[in-house]
């Protein structure tokens, strides 16, 4: 498997990182979990946001990877774009987390514009 193919896994369980960082160390309520987010505030809200953002965010990178492998496009290229997508991912969490929105909203930026970089790779 290329590296490109072992991030679209990463990013696809990233989401879930988020999650679990909102409901951690609280009385979660498992019976009724999507009401208990909505109610949310501060950190764990914001970290509930950026759960569904990377959910929105990885159809568009997934298929990025796929159109690329098919298309033959540059390996190394689209491994590199992977790797920054990813980052990019990690590092939006962690300002989503510590409330900087702008710095959020630029790794955002980088994030998706990896992805549709990977998708041009194959033209």
């Amino acid at each position: 498997m290329t590296i490109a193919l072992w991030c679209v896994l990463a990013a696809g369980l990233l989401p879930y990182a988020a999650t679990l960082t909102a409901k951690g160390g609280a009385r979660f309520d498992n019976r009724n979990p999507r009401a208990w987010l909505a109610l949310q505030t501060g950190w764990r809200a914001r970290a509930h946001a950026a759960q569904q953002n990377g959910f929105e965010a990885f159809p568009l990178f997934a298929a990025a990877v796929l159109v690329a492998h098919q298309l033959h496009a540059p390996q190394g290229r689209v491994d590199a774009l992977a790797l920054v997508f990813v980052a990019a991912r990690i590092a939006y969490l962690g300002a989503y987390l510590a409330d900087l929105h702008l710095l959020r909203s630029v790794v955002w930026a980088v994030g998706i514009g990896s992805a549709v970089a990977i998708f041009l790779s194959g033209t």
